[in-house]
């Protein structure tokens, strides 16, 4: 399975390919009259809402566009804006936070008096915070209760593996394995509360390696949930081998179709709100020169406490505060042309 960026980064100005539905992802719902108005002010554009992120592109040109994760999102607000479609008007404020830096976006529904767009992307992204057990991995929560696991909504259980040791440390642990069509849990027989839940999103092998106490079933989670190895013992050795062959099948399943847990029905759509979502033009070449002029938009400089020391600036001839690592003098001036 591919790499999964889609609720984890924001991208700018991204090629049509990036804007395809991965596997797994779903349309929630498609607004075709929203201002993007921090970034492209007076141009409509139309937002589409899934269960990973937030799309926005311009209708006239589709190579400007936005790429949110829901997973790099910090605060959602409504706030007043100035619009050069609608004045003064309510606007969605979505504030966000990806690789240290903070990220601004502002939206404007054109349809006057419609919720639509305030409600859909607070509920989706409620409904994404709320069901991380499908996609990041979790020590010691509150996945057992009365020796049986807690089901997530869309879960399953496959099979229940009893005498399975956890060899994280040098006795082991005695615990039993849940095997389900999103995850593998392992808990600790003695006490529930020592337990790990490892969803198949972040598995990146699962095989049987020779070990200091023996054959052992070891997964190796990804990078972006820690790059864990964790070993397990199981006896007699036929039944490890079937095991880590159920693991595999399951897994393969579950990367075809991946399962991301977030559940949204959208309500009755206003008269005159269309759902239909456009095909973006495949035939648009992005051009990328490693620039930061399109993100320069939606910079929030939030964190900020103090001015950055001054420097002298030859092109201007003249002392200005430093500017913060990636921008460029030029940069800033196209984004205000």
């Amino acid at each position: 399975m591919a790499d999964l960026w889609e609720d984890r980064d924001v991208r700018f100005d991204v090629n049509p390919s990036q804007m395809k539905m991965r596997a797994g992802e779903k349309l929630i719902d498609s607004l075709n009259a929203v201002e993007d108005t921090k970034g492209n002010n007076g141009d409509r554009g139309r937002l589409i809402v899934t269960n990973l992120r937030i799309i926005w592109h311009s209708m006239a040109l589709p190579k400007v566009n936005l790429s949110i994760g829901f997973n790099n999102v910090i605060n959602i607000s409504s706030k007043a804006a100035q619009s050069k479609l609608r004045g003064t008007t309510e606007a969605l404020y979505v504030l966000t936070k990806c690789n240290n830096t903070r990220f601004e976006f502002i939206f404007t529904n054109l349809i006057p008096g419609s919720p639509r767009l305030f409600t859909t992307v607070i509920a989706v992204h409620r409904a994404y915070e709320t069901s991380k057990l499908y996609r990041d991995l979790k020590l010691r929560g509150a996945l057992i209760q009365n020796k049986q696991l807690r089901l997530l909504p869309q879960e399953q259980v496959y099979d229940k593996v009893n005498g399975v040791w956890n060899l994280s440390s040098d006795q082991g642990n005695l615990g039993t394995f849940f095997i389900t069509n999103v995850r593998l849990v392992w808990h600790a027989n003695i006490n529930e509360s020592f337990n790990v839940s490892i969803p198949f999103l972040q598995m990146k092998t699962v095989k049987i390696r020779d070990s200091k106490f023996g054959l052992a079933l070891v997964v190796e989670s990804s990078q972006a949930s820690g790059g864990y190895v964790l070993g397990f013992r199981i006896d007699p050795v036929e039944k490890l081998q079937g095991t880590v062959k159920e693991i595999q099948s399951l897994h393969r399943v579950y990367s075809s179709c991946p399962i991301f847990g977030v559940e949204f029905e959208t309500e009755e759509r206003l008269q005159g709100e269309d759902l239909t979502v456009e095909n973006i033009q495949d035939d648009v070449e992005i051009e990328t020169d490693g620039s930061s002029d399109a993100f320069a938009a939606y910079f929030a400089d939030g964190n900020k406490d103090k001015d950055r020391d001054p420097v002298y600036s030859e092109e201007l001839g003249l002392a200005i505060e430093k500017l913060r690592d990636g921008f460029t003098l030029q940069g800033l001036w196209d984004v205000l042309a």
